[in-house]
């Protein structure tokens, strides 16, 4: 069985350095006819661009993307600096210059990715699929009988900040960065799936298409992960295998279905906050513009966010969401078990948590509140501050830079809810309903408890969830996203999550339910 397991190792190294190797392949000549195209789609008056486009770029061939994504951007950034000057405003070209470069850059592409696409798919995707497999399979039988031991989960250089854990999150973080700011370096990724994006959607893959497959690939893989380290536990492989459905089937099939239809493309389970651009005038403007569906569409959002989400929270906790449904909370539970231990637990962490989490909340309802104010109002600024200059930082501050590159990409040093936990406005709304009015606790018996740690160690929140179970106190954190695992870990069964009367929450001891709570307190009285 180990043998299987290195093997695995080694198939899914050889993938992830042919998937790392695209990034240098292939050649990159703008045609006329593809340049003219774009133009006229785009609607641009800038002569100076047009002219010095095709003097310096149309017809050139570049070796390498970064040559060519410098020649663009350079002649973007120079000519709309000499329109601002003369202040030709409907001259300047708006568009990121790198979001720009991607799409002269795409239809440029040549070399041995774009004739051997199925074949590339198999040498990356496939081999790091097979691999993974390979490597996580036998532990159905190496890991012996179902339980979590703790078994040298701080010894391992792969989930303890050692070298295996730095480079893991080397190699994320820069996948993100390019992901979000250099995407037109990532095209032979991209191009690898054209196959795929073309026979769900009708069309050809764009850098969010890749990130949606990888994301649902890498979340199905570390799902049987997780279906054979809790298989002692009926809750933990009905909520993998739940997330996991909402991950693939509405934020990745639906959405590109329904663009195959010329329908919008929605994600129904996202709500605002945590869609922080679901207020902004494009989003509306194009919503309503799509006839009822869209309409139904924005109706959605705003009863998910207003009604639906609060009501759930009520009843059942966050853990509906965050550990349920929400694909940032699927991919932290799957791809980002192994670093759950990594989680801070000390009182600095906490406090950081608190303030940094609803200052991102109230950063998030300040920015809509200006956006729907600018969309009814038809005025641009409010006390001195531009909107679009609020939804910028917003977007490239928290949705990209929080949610994305240090929310995933610093998975293997900070634990694997470093969003969820220090910066989803969505769990921060969610959070305020849960600890001051919800159903939902996790019950603790402080009688059984053997101070084994299992339950704070695997907390991915930061909760000294030990403390309480020594106490026998229910643990009502509006941190908690009611993950469950503190309880899966536990050998004496101290710790189970509920859905109970609010009144009593925070006290309840699970041994005192009912009419013993009536008898405790007709004791108190007489003594």
């Amino acid at each position: 069985m180990k043998a299987i397991k290195n093997s695995g190792l080694v198939v899914f190294i050889l993938g992830l350095f042919i998937f790392t190797a695209l990034l240098f392949e292939g050649r990159y000549e703008l045609s006329q006819e593809t340049f003219d195209t774009i133009v006229a789609s785009k609607g641009y008056k800038s002569e100076l661009f047009t002219n010095r486009m095709q003097d310096e770029l149309v017809g050139v061939s570049f070796g390498s993307s970064v040559a060519m994504s410098n020649g663009i951007v350079s002649a973007l950034e120079e000519v709309n600096q000499l329109h601002k000057e003369a202040q030709e405003w409907d001259k300047v070209i708006w568009d990121k210059p790198h979001n720009l470069a991607y799409e002269f850059m795409k239809p440029s592409l040549s070399g041995m990715v774009t004739q051997n696409q199925a074949l590339f798919w198999w040498l990356t995707f496939g081999l790091g699929i097979l691999g993974s497999l390979l490597f996580i399979l036998p532990n159905v039988v190496l890991l012996g009988p179902a339980g979590i031991k703790n078994n040298g989960i701080f010894q391992s250089a792969a989930t303890n900040r050692g070298w295996i854990g730095v480079f893991s999150f080397l190699y994320l973080t820069g996948f993100y960065l390019l992901l979000y700011f250099r995407p037109e370096y990532i095209l032979n990724w991209v191009t690898v799936l054209d196959p795929v994006s073309k026979a769900l959607s009708g069309n050809a893959a764009s850098q969010w298409f890749l990130y949606g497959f990888l994301y649902c690939t890498v979340m199905t893989v570390m799902a049987i992960r997780m279906f054979i380290k809790y298989r002692h536990n009926a809750y933990q492989m009905l909520r993998t295998a739940v997330v996991l459905f909402f991950q693939i089937a509405f934020a990745f099939m639906i959405p590109e279905i329904l663009v195959r239809f010329n329908m919008p493309y929605f994600d129904f389970k996202n709500a605002w906050p945590l869609d922080y651009d679901f207020f902004f005038d494009w989003n509306i403007n194009s919503l309503i513009a799509s006839g009822n569906i869209g309409v139904f569409m924005f109706v959605w959002g705003v009863v998910l966010t207003l009604i639906i989400v609060p009501v759930m929270v009520y009843f059942f906790g966050k853990r509906w969401y965050c550990s349920w449904v929400c694909g940032c909370g699927g991919l932290a539970e799957t791809l980002g078990d192994p670093y759950r231990q990594l989680s801070s637990k000390t009182l600095t962490s906490w406090k950081i948590e608190r303030y940094l989490i609803h200052g991102v909340l109230v950063f998030a309802i300040l920015m809509t509140a200006m956006t729907l104010y600018t969309y009814f109002s038809g005025v641009d600024t409010l006390l001195g501050i531009k909107t679009y200059d609020l939804q910028y930082y917003y977007g490239f501050l928290i949705g990209s830079v929080f949610s994305g590159v240090i929310g995933t990409g610093f998975y293997p040093i900070m634990g694997n809810r470093v969003w969820c936990r220090f910066g989803c406005p969505l769990a921060a709304y969610m959070g305020i309903v849960q600890k001051f009015k919800s159903r939902f606790r996790i019950t603790t018996n402080g009688g059984q408890c053997i101070s084994c740690g299992n339950c704070s160690t695997y907390c991915e929140q930061g909760i000294d969830v030990r403390s309480y179970a020594q106490k026998g106190q229910n643990i009502v954190r509006s941190s908690c996203v009611g993950c469950g695992v503190c309880a899966a870990v536990c050998p004496r069964g101290v710790l189970k999550l509920e859905n109970g009367p609010v009144q009593n929450r925070v006290d309840a001891s699970p041994t005192l339910l009912g009419n013993d709570i009536d008898l405790l307190q007709q004791i108190k009285e007489r003594n």
